[in-house]
């Protein structure tokens, strides 16, 4: 899915910088989509000085009188909580939360639902989720704002949606080594330990055996095995220099 797919939810916040600042931490991440439950000062003049330029995103937000008018049109929802509750709702960090998202297909819309900034959401309002986010913090300080919240859950996401097709480097495919190649190997391997004295030839097979396990483990590729090869013979090489 797309970050355009990703639905921010307020419900019934209290403080209008609060809103301005979760708009402007959503389109630090690429969050466009910003849906608000009865607040109690919007539009207002503090939202738009916290906002800080992201202006275009209160002025696209939509504000709706009910928890299900708002989430019109999304297929899932995750609700939002400073504390775990004693009901059973599947629970996800940050971090597992997106990594759902990826498996949701393009033009799917999924909201993450924020609740008030002294109750959070009511038991009825997380009834309507799929699932809770929970933000791990300081056991003895967990007061987090509710812009900091909104960066959290739009960092992660980012990360999971974007980032790793944008930083992974396009590296050339690359066959594994057949078993054959393998096997070359091996002997390449135990003729070198022999001849440098490495390997005792009354008893080299437990020492072999130990190896095979180790390379097998390791998964190597057809140009890894090239590489390997090429050290064993340049070994071979500099043994026979010095008889």
């Amino acid at each position: 899915m797309r970050l355009e797919d990703i639905v921010i939810v307020l419900v019934g916040t209290t403080d209008p910088g609060n809103i301005g600042a979760a708009a402007r931490a959503m389109r630090t991440m690429g969050l466009a989509d910003l849906r608000l439950v009865t607040p109690r000062h919007f539009p207002h003049d503090k939202a738009t000085a916290r906002a800080s330029g992201a202006d275009v995103i209160l002025e696209q937000a939509g504000v709706f009188d009910t928890l299900d008018d708002a989430l019109a049109g999304t297929v899932r929802a995750y609700g939002t909580s400073a504390r775990l509750r004693s009901l059973r709702w599947p629970v996800a960090d940050p971090a597992g939360t997106a990594a759902q998202f990826v498996e949701r297909p393009d033009g799917e819309r999924v909201a993450v639902v924020f609740g008030r900034e002294k109750t959070g959401l009511t038991n009825d309002e997380l009834a309507r989720c799929h699932a809770l986010v929970h933000i791990d913090t300081n056991p003895a300080f967990s007061s987090l704002n509710l812009a900091m919240a909104v960066q959290v859950l739009a960092y992660e996401a980012r990360r999971a949606l974007v980032e790793p097709a944008a930083t992974a480097p396009e590296e050339p495919e690359v066959r594994p080594a057949t078993l054959d190649e393998m096997r070359y190997f091996y002997e390449h391997l135990e003729r070198v330990m022999l001849s440098s004295g490495f390997l005792d030839p009354k008893n080299p097979r437990h020492l072999m055996r130990r190896l095979n396990r180790l390379f097998n483990r390791a998964l190597p590729d057809h140009n890894e095995i090239n590489i390997l090869r090429g050290l064993l013979s340049a070994v071979e090489d500099h043994i026979d220099q010095t008889e």
